[in-house]
């Protein structure tokens, strides 16, 4: 069984993670969550996103915490269009992350754009931003099922991919958005990815509806995917995803990886400090496995 020796985890807790939870987490909290995890040893996450406050009340506060000194790789935001990639250079943000659905139907929803219009406006975008030497990560959502269309074809994900390795991208996050993909469809997507894109940074995103996540990651792991987004506590959800529960719990996938040999550089218990501080911001309770046991034993 081949498998990567070190996995880099991209932490996407405090922008994806929090994004849908109705009850607004205070601006102090969020900088002491990404503090936390940036002492836990993460060093690349989403931090926040430029979104409509309309749209994303709880990213209302994006400006004051890209512009608080975190000590991690790089501020990561996500940015859903011109205004947002403005507005985070402005900042002096030095990552931005772009997305689109593979289906027509969810970007629609998402962002009342086809994915070819998306597409369009975004190319131009990639390549001001790559002048400026700034670090693109393409975010590809429905890479494996919708939520209104069904099943996605591996050639229409495949082709959205090469279209922005084209475009530019330094990093693809391919994210089976709403849960439904199991380990035969993870593997076989991901092994065609690494084979025809081994120049661009592969990421895997898994959302733990069906409880497959960990399923899903060791089989991307057999095709040779080395980096995985996944969210403390569990947290998230899409807003434009009906039935799109949380990402895969950072901590469950840190504990499987370090079982079976693979390093993160990430501390569990310090981890578990970094969901303290949010898990009493949180609508629901933290179900993660490893998170439900450290409590216990304490």
């Amino acid at each position: 069984m081949l498998l990567p020796k070190e996995v880099t985890i991209i932490e996407v807790g405090p922008r994806d993670g929090l994004q849908n939870e109705k009850n607004f987490v205070p601006t102090e909290v969020k900088e002491q969550f990404i503090h936390n995890l940036s002492d836990a040893g993460i060093q690349e996450m989403e931090i926040t996103s430029f979104v409509s406050p309309k749209w994303v009340p709880q990213m209302q506060d994006a400006a004051t915490i890209v512009s608080s000194n975190f000590n991690i790789r790089r501020k990561l935001v996500l940015t859903p269009n011109r205004k947002g990639v403005d507005r985070a250079l402005e900042l002096g943000c030095d990552a931005v992350a772009v997305f689109v659905g593979v289906s027509n139907s969810f970007n629609k929803k998402n962002i009342n754009k086809t994915t070819m219009e998306s597409m369009e406006e975004l190319k131009p975008i990639i390549a001001e931003l790559k002048k400026k030497n700034i670090f693109v990560r393409a975010c590809i959502s429905t890479a494996f099922y919708c939520p209104f269309e069904g099943k996605v074809s591996e050639e229409a994900t495949i082709k959205l991919c090469q279209e922005f390795v084209t475009a530019g991208v330094d990093e693809l996050s391919v994210a089976d958005t709403i849960g439904m993909a199991v380990p035969t469809e993870s593997f076989a997507l991901f092994s065609k990815l690494k084979e025809n894109l081994q120049a661009t940074l592969l990421t895997a995103h898994f959302h733990d509806t069906r409880k497959m996540a960990l399923a899903n990651i060791f089989a991307a792991l057999q095709a040779g995917i080395d980096r995985f987004d996944t969210s403390a506590g569990g947290l998230g959800g899409c807003p434009f995803a009906p039935g799109a529960t949380g990402n895969v719990a950072t901590e469950d996938v840190v504990y499987m990886l370090e079982r079976i040999g693979i390093q993160t550089g990430i501390e569990l218990d310090k981890l578990v400090n970094a969901i303290d501080v949010i898990a009493p911001m949180i609508a629901r309770p933290i179900e993660s496995g490893y998170y439900q046991l450290a409590k216990k034993s304490v």
